[in-house]
C-alpha cells in the first residue's frame, strides 16, 4: 500500500522527467494543447473531477476557494467508485494526480489530494 505522502500533483503542462509513479489526469475535460500520447497519462479519472456545475461556479476564483473545496468534498463523499477507483491506484504504488489549472494553490487536485492522503490514513486495508 502506498503511503500518504506518495501522492504528489502537477499541471499538465509541467516538464516530465522519467517516473515511475502513475499519472493520473483529474480533469472533466481534455486539457488544451496536450496529445495524449505526450501527457503520459496512465488513467483519466475524468469522473472524479467536480461537475460541470462546481467548475463552472468555480471559474478558478480564488475568492471561492473555501466554499469550492466544501463543495467539492461534498461531491467526493458522495462519489465512491470514482474514489474507490483513485485510492486503488493509490494503493498500488506512488502517483502524480495531473491537472490543467494554472494556478497551482487553488485546483481541484489539492482537495483530492488532501481528501485521498487522509482516506489512505484511515485505511485499514
Amino acid at each position: 500500500m502506498a503511503k500518504h505522502s506518495d501522492i504528489d500533483i502537477a499541471r499538465v503542462h509541467d516538464e516530465t522527467f522519467g517516473t515511475d509513479r502513475a499519472r493520473l489526469l483529474v480533469d472533466r475535460i481534455w486539457p488544451r494543447g496536450i496529445s495524449k500520447a505526450d501527457l503520459g497519462l496512465d488513467d483519466w479519472l475524468k469522473d472524479i473531477a467536480p461537475t460541470t456545475e462546481l467548475r463552472k461556479w468555480f471559474n478558478h476564483d480564488p475568492d471561492k476557494w473555501g466554499e469550492f473545496r466544501n463543495r467539492y468534498l461534498h461531491e467526493l463523499a458522495g462519489n465512491t467508485d470514482a474514489v474507490d477507483r483513485c485510492l486503488a491506484w493509490c494503493r498500488a504504488g506512488p502517483v502524480t494526480l495531473l491537472f490543467a489549472a494554472k494556478d497551482r494553490e487553488h485546483n481541484q487536485a489539492v482537495v483530492l489530494r488532501d481528501y485521498l492522503k487522509q482516506r489512505l490514513t484511515g485505511d485499514t486495508t
